[in-house]
C-alpha cells in the first residue's frame, strides 16, 4: 500500500463546472416537463382529480430500486467510457423514448406506464450526476460546483415548464378533444426527448472521469467505508415485516383505501429482504447495499428525515397545483375546455418562474451558507418554501400566484444544492455513488406516500377542494425546516 500524501483534486475552472453538470440541464427539461404536465396528461385521459396521485406510483416503486442499484453499480465499475457516464447516457436514451412515447399512447394505462419508464430512467441518469460532481470537485469547489447545477437544473426547468404555453403562444394548438393530447404539449415533449439526449450527451463527451487509481490517490489512506469491510445485517426487519403485513391486514379488515396495499407491501418485502438476508449471511449486491444503509453516517440520518418531509410537500405540489389553479382561480374542470386548458399552461408558467428564480439564488447560496452556516441556511429557505404553500392556498388571482412562486424558488434552490453539500461531506468518496443513491431513497418513498394515502386523505376531508392539500404541504415543509437545525455536519 503506498504511503504517499493524498494530491488535491485540481481544482476545476469554470468551463470545467459548465460542462460537468451540463447533462442535468437536459435532465431538468425532462422533468419540468412531467411535473407540469403528467397530472393535465392523465386528466385528459379520464383520471379523476382523487385517482391521480395513485397514477405516479410505478415511478417510485421503481426508484426504490434503481436508485440504490445504480449507485452501487456506479460506485464498482469502471468501463472504457468510465463508470458514471454509461449509467446517465444510457438513462437519457431511454427518457427520450418515454417522452416521444407517453403524450401519443391514449391510453390511461398506457399513459402511467410510460411515466413509469420515464421516471425510472430519469433515476437511472440523474443518481449518478450527483456523484459526478462529487467525484470531479474538491470538498472546498463542492458547494459551487452543486451551485452550478441547480443553476442548470432551474434554467432546464424553466424550459420544461414553459414549452407548451410558448409553443400555444407560436400558433400550435393548446386544446384538443376529450381523450387526446394538445399538439403543443406533444411537442414540447418531442423537444424534451432532444434535449436530454444532446446534452447528457455533451457531458458525456466533454468530461474525462478520474480512473480508480486517480481517485485512490485524491482520497486518504486508508479510506473508510470500502467494500472490504464486513457486511452489516440488521436485526430489525422482522419489525418492518410485522408492520408491512399488519397495514395490510388492517385495509382489508377496516375497508380503507386499497392504495395503502402499495405501501403495506413495500415495508413488509423491505422486512423480508432483511430477514433473510440475515438468516442466510448474504455478500451479494442486495446485502451490501443493506448493508450500508445500516451503516449511514450520523448526518446522513439526520439529512434523510428532512428529505422525508420535504419532498412529501414538493410532490404534493408538482401533483397537485394543476387541479388547484384549474379550479380555483380559472374555475375550469373541463379538461377538454379552453379555461382549462389556459390553467395548465399558467401551471407551466408558474413552475417555469419559481424555477427561474432557483437558477439565480443558487448561485447566492454559498455566500449565505458562510454567514449563517449550511444547516441555517437551508432550514430559512424551507421556511420560505412553507410560506409559499400557505398563500397558494388563499391566493386565486393569476399574477399574485407569482409570489408563492418567487418563495418558493428560494426553497427550491437550497434543496437541489444544501443536502447534498451537507451530505458528501460525511460520506467517504468511495462510495458517493451507493450513499447518494440510498439518500435518493428518502426522496422516492414520500412520493409513494403521497401516491398511495393523498386520493383518500383527498376524498375523506376534502373532495371538491383539493386546495387543502397546499396546506398539508406547508406543515411538512415547517417540520422539515425544524428538523433541519438538527443536522450536526461531517458525521
Amino acid at each position: 500500500m503506498s504511503t504517499s500524501a493524498p494530491r488535491t483534486k485540481p481544482h476545476q475552472s469554470f468551463a470545467g463546472l459548465w460542462n460537468t453538470s451540463f447533462g442535468f440541464f437536459g435532465i431538468q427539461i425532462a422533468f419540468g416537463l412531467q411535473n407540469a404536465n403528467v397530472s393535465r396528461i392523465f386528466q385528459s385521459l379520464g383520471s379523476n382529480v382523487d385517482d391521480l396521485a395513485f397514477l405516479w406510483i410505478a415511478g417510485p416503486v421503481t426508484g426504490l430500486l434503481v436508485q440504490p442499484l445504480i449507485g452501487h453499480w456506479s460506485d464498482r465499475t469502471w468501463t472504457r467510457f468510465g463508470r458514471r457516464r454509461p449509467w446517465f447516457v444510457a438513462g437519457a436514451l431511454l427518457a427520450g423514448l418515454a417522452l416521444v412515447g407517453l403524450p401519443n399512447c391514449g391510453v390511461l394505462l398506457l399513459a402511467a406506464a410510460f411515466l413509469w419508464l420515464l421516471d425510472a430512467s430519469l433515476n437511472v441518469s440523474m443518481e449518478p450526476f450527483r456523484a459526478f460532481v462529487g467525484d470531479m470537485t474538491s470538498a472546498d469547489q463542492r458547494a459551487q460546483g452543486f451551485a452550478v447545477q441547480t443553476g442548470f437544473i432551474g434554467a432546464g426547468a424553466v424550459i420544461g415548464s414553459l414549452a407548451p404555453t410558448v409553443l400555444g403562444a407560436l400558433g400550435v394548438a393548446s386544446t384538443a378533444p376529450e381523450g387526446v393530447i394538445p399538439p403543443s404539449v406533444r411537442y414540447g415533449f418531442y423537444l424534451g426527448a432532444a434535449a436530454i439526449v444532446l446534452a447528457v450527451g455533451w457531458t458525456a463527451l466533454r468530461v474525462r472521469e478520474y480512473s480508480p487509481q486517480e481517485m485512490a490517490a485524491f482520497s486518504p489512506a486508508p479510506e473508510g467505508g470500502t467494500e472490504h469491510e464486513p457486511l452489516s445485517y440488521p436485526a430489525n426487519g422482522r419489525w418492518w415485516l410485522v408492520a408491512g403485513v399488519a397495514l395490510v391486514a388492517a385495509v382489508w379488515a377496516l375497508h380503507l383505501d386499497k392504495q395503502l396495499l402499495v405501501l403495506g407491501g413495500g415495508l413488509a418485502m423491505f422486512g423480508a429482504a432483511q430477514v433473510l438476508l440475515r438468516l442466510r449471511r448474504s455478500a451479494g449486491t442486495l446485502a451490501q447495499i443493506n448493508s450500508d444503509l445500516a451503516r449511514m453516517p450520523q448526518t446522513m440520518r439526520q439529512l434523510a428525515l428532512v428529505q422525508f418531509f420535504t419532498w412529501i410537500a414538493l410532490f404534493i405540489l408538482w401533483i397537485y397545483t394543476t387541479p388547484v389553479v384549474t379550479q380555483g382561480t380559472f374555475h375550469a374542470t373541463d379538461t377538454s375546455g379552453a379555461a382549462y386548458n389556459a390553467g395548465a399552461d399558467w401551471v407551466g408558467v408558474m413552475f417555469a418562474f419559481y424555477n427561474g428564480v432557483a437558477a439565480l439564488a443558487a448561485f447566492a447560496l454559498p455566500l449565505l451558507a458562510k454567514r449563517l452556516g449550511n444547516a441555517r441556511t437551508h432550514a430559512l429557505c424551507l421556511l420560505s418554501g412553507a410560506a409559499a404553500f400557505g398563500l397558494l392556498l388563499v391566493i386565486h388571482d393569476r399574477l399574485l400566484l407569482l409570489v408563492p412562486m418567487a418563495l418558493f424558488g428560494l426553497a427550491w434552490a437550497s434543496i437541489l444544492a444544501m443536502p447534498y453539500v451537507m451530505l458528501t461531506r460525511a460520506l467517504p468518496p468511495a462510495k458517493f455513488g451507493i450513499y447518494i443513491g440510498v439518500f435518493n431513497v428518502f426522496i422516492v418513498v414520500p412520493q409513494l406516500i403521497v401516491a398511495t394515502v393523498m386520493g383518500g386523505v383527498i376524498r375523506a376531508f376534502f373532495p371538491t377542494e383539493p386546495a387543502w392539500t397546499m396546506l398539508v404541504a406547508a406543515l411538512v415543509m415547517i417540520t422539515a425546516a425544524v428538523a433541519t437545525l438538527r443536522v450536526r455536519e461531517g458525521g
